[in-house]
């Protein structure tokens, strides 16, 4: 079993202890009990814990779709996004790591904490740059909304995963333990939340990602209109914006 190792298939192994249990119980020795061999095993080809979780959370960037116009694994490049097209290609990549979050909850505090990371989380990064430069921001106008943008994925998902219910469950019964009956009068606009909108029958929390989805995207428009009203002028790494 030692001689087939390699890095891949320790970090798939890895992710998958993270998914059972959880950040807290990727060590070295638990992954490779998973795999049948001896810790020492693992350190031929992750230097250590920290070489492991920098792979682990490559692998999730490699999960997200990358944006139109990014190298693909095969070294082809797709169509440049053109101006019009920025926002949908960035809305669908939020869709795509928001999945991979929800997939891998551990990941969400470990996204951009690497100190050095792998080739597969800078060609996202780049591949998201790039949709925006060519889509006609200005390097400090791309800069914040890469940082607007995973704020808002990332909370989401965080405050997503952390609700005590889910779409299957249902959100009714438990929106009652949080605002009996009792407590109404004194909690007016809970209650009145609780009764108009979380108690509906179908209420999907997830319903809500698209819609703040949107609106974060429309403040990103406006910042880029007005900064293209501003400087018509663009740099030679944009693409006729």
């Amino acid at each position: 079993m030692a001689s087939k190792l390699t890095r891949d298939g320790i970090v798939a192994q890895a992710l998958a202890v993270a998914d059972e249990k959880g950040i807290a119980g990727v060590t070295m020795r638990a992954v490779a009990r998973e795999l049948g061999v001896e810790a020492m095993s693992l350190y031929h080809h992750v230097k250590n814990r920290e070489g492991m979780l920098d792979g682990m959370v490559d692998a999730v960037f490699a999960e997200i779709e990358i944006p139109d116009g990014a190298e693909a694994s095969d070294g082809t490049t797709a169509s440049d996004t053109t101006a019009s097209a920025w926002r949908e290609t960035l809305a669908e990549r939020c869709r795509s790591a928001r999945a991979a979050l929800s997939r891998h909850p551990w990941a969400l505090g470990l996204m951009d904490s690497r100190a050095t990371p792998g080739p597969a989380t800078l060609r996202h990064h780049d591949a998201v740059l790039g949709v925006l430069r060519r889509g006609g921001f200005t390097v400090s106008g791309a800069a914040h909304a890469v940082s607007l943008l995973d704020a808002y994925l990332y909370g989401f998902v965080l405050q997503e995963l952390s609700l005590p219910f889910t779409a299957e469950q249902g959100a009714d019964e438990v929106a009652e333990q949080i605002m009996p009956p009792e407590a109404a009068a004194a909690f007016p606009y809970l209650a009145e939340l609780t009764r108009e909108h979380v108690a509906r029958p179908g209420y999907d929390y997830g319903a809500e990602f698209e819609i703040g989805l949107a609106l974060v995207l429309d403040s990103l428009a406006a910042v880029r209109d007005a900064a293209g009203r501003a400087s018509p002028t663009s740099s030679s790494l944009t693409s006729g914006a």
